[in-house]
């Protein structure tokens, strides 16, 4: 039966929270919809997590209580001991999108009204919290997240404040308080006197804190299901609080090598980065147009075995059309030629492109760089091995090692 059951506020960071619960043994199954009820529970007999892949980050308060209110109530029907709302290790939001605050407080109505922790440090991803403030690593170097490059820039979410109690606090009415790595040598205890409270925020700089913290919050949570807000460092925290001696499960298989398709919805500078370290070995690198389908697998049928569709040239007034026009290249090229192997690029829009593909699961297959997962997928023209990129992650290199290996 369920354990822990989960919605992801963007779909990359999704597969990141399914990712987290495999490595312990907990066998978890990433939905891009949500099916009825009786086929939820059906594979709630499956498998130990169940999460659904949503775009509440992308949405205004409003619109986002409409997506996520009916996806919590039917996972609260499964009884699991825990519903996380996942969300990314740079905490992007902001009162008018993707509010953090705002899950805080659907997810306390419907779950009830305990405390609600917020874990979103998961330092294997060079993302820290100490004493509240939130820090972000880029390029080798760590910074306070209202300085990193990339998140005090973001176009749609820039990060301002580095406070997560501040943060959050200029998105809901409900209190925030906090617990800090001072006050870790009676956890359980501190973690206790903070129930009073709608949420509170926890520092974390080690994968030892996340054990610890995972305990804490295992030990005292109240209600079933028990709600909580974090990153993939709360999903690893929970994990190992409810396996601490497990072992991964073992994957479905995927083929290995091959011709590969990149669509990038990506703004990020890591991802322009891959993008042209791939130029330089000789990929086909295309601008996002009417003829991109065409053209992509034009290239492949030509023996090119790397393709990039990218979106770099487009305009804020293009943002709407993006997942459909991605989709419609990786529909062109898969029922048009051998390849089966692609790579979304981009939280906010992967999860629109795979819907619009009638993709309804997602098994992981393995990881292949920290936040980085290869998928299988099975879409209305076969089986896919799906690589789902955040923007700001992967090496350099990924695109070109993801095509030889």
């Amino acid at each position: 039966m369920v354990e822990v059951a989960f919605y992801g506020d963007d779909f990359t960071g999704s597969t990141d929270a399914m990712v987290q619960y495999a490595r312990t043994g907990l066998r978890a199954v990433l939905l891009v919809t949500l099916p009825s009820a009786p086929e939820l529970r059906t594979l709630a007999e499956r498998y130990d997590v169940i999460g659904v892949a949503g775009i509440a980050r992308s949405l205004p308060p409003d619109e986002q209580a409409t997506e996520l209110r009916p996806v919590l109530q039917a996972l609260r029907e499964l009884e699991p001991r825990f519903i996380q709302y996942k969300v990314c290790s740079t905490a992007d939001s902001a009162p008018t999108r993707g509010s953090i605050g705002r899950a805080l407080e659907v997810g306390r109505d419907v779950c009830g009204p305990s405390v609600v922790p917020v874990l979103v440090a998961q330092p294997e991803l060079g993302r820290y919290t100490v004493f509240s403030h939130h820090f972000a690593a880029e390029d080798g170097t760590i910074h306070r997240l209202d300085r990193q490059p990339t998140m005090s820039t973001h176009p749609s979410t820039p990060m301002h404040e580095s406070d997560l109690r501040r943060h959050l606090a200029a998105q809901t009415t409900l209190p925030i308080t906090s617990l800090h790595l001072t006050t870790y040598a009676d956890l359980p205890a501190s973690y206790a006197a903070a129930a009073q409270a709608g949420a509170v925020v926890l520092d974390a700089v080690t994968d030892e804190d996340l054990t610890a913290l995972g305990s804490a919050i295992l030990e005292t949570a109240k209600t079933k299901p028990a709600f909580a807000i974090g990153s993939g460092g709360l999903s690893r925290a929970l994990a190992l609080a409810l396996r601490p001696n497990g072992a991964p499960v073992t994957p479905p298989k995927s083929s290995a090598g091959g011709p590969v398709l990149v669509v990038s919805g990506s703004q990020s500078r890591r991802t322009a980065d891959q993008l042209e370290h791939a130029r330089a070995a000789g990929w086909t690198v295309l601008p996002l147009t009417d003829e991109a389908p065409r053209e992509a697998a034009e290239a492949f049928a030509a023996g090119v075995d790397g393709v990039v569709v990218h979106t770099n040239a487009l305009t804020a007034e293009d943002l709407p059309r993006i997942p459909t026009a991605l989709a419609g290249v990786i529909r062109t090229v898969a029922t048009t030629t051998a390849v089966r192997r692609v790579v979304v690029a981009g939280g906010d829009t992967s999860g629109q492109v795979l819907g619009h593909l009638g993709i309804t699961a997602l098994e992981l297959v393995h990881s292949v760089s920290p936040g980085v997962h290869l998928c299988r997928a099975s879409s209305e023209f076969g089986s896919l091995d799906v690589l789902l990129k955040p923007g700001q992650l992967g090496p350099v290199d990924l695109f070109t090692e993801f095509r030889r290996k």
